[in-house]
């Protein structure tokens, strides 16, 4: 499945010879992530093709006289269906030249939001992937605080190069999570409300620099945090042997509460508080498994056309399924629910980028059991 890269808007700049360049700003997941010229994309490409070969996507061609704007702005959009084809390929995703690349295109754009807000990259500072040190760029050690769902945040020791899988997997051996449950969880940027409320802005990718995300980003009052990141409430049951694990998921499942993300009946809620003073974290969680969206991921409100227009409405994902509260115009409330069995395809606009994370979450999930399911079939 393809990652969420676009790139809505391009520059042209001038350059140190005294001619014109076009600077493209690559969005990921509705958030800018680097600034990048045709020149370096096509280097990338070429070294790309000598590890993948003939499988990757064409690259947009070279134009060789001044580019007209309808010419500039079909470049644009070439680039980044070719950004999102190529990375629909996960053993790309995976390698190390495109891994290297994205890390210091990122690292660029945060070195150029420190030294100058109107800095100018010039021909003799192209980015060129041969070395390390193109733009005089190093490394740096840092602090980075990951806030954990019961409020408590966690400070690592981290380079400013560091991918969030690597965070992760620091803040994960600093918790005493078990190794193999690491990937049960995952980094997201979190915007935090001066009334304490708060929303999940986007999942980190794995390749994307949390330090340079956070520092970059143009939503205010955003922090990195911890959640667990599937949307079976099923896996639950993986993790109860983990102490450290049952904690977290204990934390979440607290705070989802009282921001009203799951909805116990007064019955569950009774029971749930009292587990909650006896600290009963195993219990507690098995009844939570009982509760409406427990395991949830709520998105933001947003206004919806039907069934009638000026509806409002909330999107609660998980569970192989999209509930929709909406708050018609008269203030009476419907829930709609979409299977996940029924949905073949989605199209993403510039604004519903983490319900279309959260949905390829739940096809793989459903892909990875029907798998673990067939080979236990072909075993008996």
């Amino acid at each position: 499945m393809k990652t969420h890269f676009c790139i809505p808007v391009s520059q042209r700049r001038p350059d140190a010879l005294g001619g014109r360049y076009v600077l493209y700003s690559v969005y990921l997941d509705g958030l800018l992530f680097c600034r990048v010229r045709y020149s370096q994309l096509h280097r990338w490409n070429e070294q790309l093709q000598r590890v993948f070969g003939s499988s990757l996507p064409p690259f947009p061609p070279k134009y060789y006289l001044a580019m007209t704007t309808s010419m500039a702005d079909e470049r644009r959009a070439q680039l980044e269906q070719y950004l999102q084809n190529v990375t629909a390929d996960p053993n790309v995703l995976r390698s190390d030249v495109f891994i290297e690349f994205l890390k210091l295109a990122q690292l660029v754009l945060s070195c150029t939001q420190k030294i100058c807000t109107e800095w100018l990259p010039t021909a003799s500072t192209e980015l060129e992937m041969e070395t390390s040190n193109t733009f005089n760029i190093t490394a740096e050690k840092a602090f980075l605080d990951i806030f954990l769902p019961n409020g408590r945040s966690v400070n690592i020791e981290i380079l400013t190069s560091d991918s969030a899988e690597r965070v992760l997997e620091v803040v994960s051996h600093k918790l005493r999570l078990s190794r193999e449950l690491v990937g049960y969880f995952g980094l997201f940027l979190i915007r935090f409300y001066k009334e304490g409320s708060l929303s999940v802005v986007k999942k980190l990718a794995d390749f994307e620099l949390p330090y340079v995300s956070l520092r970059s980003s143009e939503v205010q009052n955003c922090k990195v945090g911890l959640r667990k990141w599937y949307l079976d409430p099923a896996f639950d049951s993986v993790l109860m042997g983990c102490r450290s694990a049952v904690e977290l998921l204990y934390m979440q499942a607290v705070q989802d509460i009282e921001k009203e993300w799951i909805k116990p009946t007064q019955g569950q809620r009774q029971e749930l508080e009292a587990l909650q003073k006896e600290n009963n974290q195993t219990k507690f969680l098995q009844l939570c498994q009982e509760v409406q969206h427990y395991g949830y991921m709520q998105l933001d409100p947003c206004h919806c056309d039907s069934p009638e227009p000026g509806c409002r409405a909330v999107l609660s994902v998980g569970n192989d399924e999209i509930n929709c509260c909406i708050t018609l115009p008269d203030n009476r409330t419907q829930d709609v629910v979409f299977q996940m069995s029924r949905v073949k395809c989605w199209q993403v606009t510039f604004l519903a980028f983490l319900l279309s994370s959260c949905l390829k979450k739940m096809v793989s999930e459903k892909m990875a059991k029907l798998a673990a399911e067939n080979t236990e079939m072909a075993n008996t």
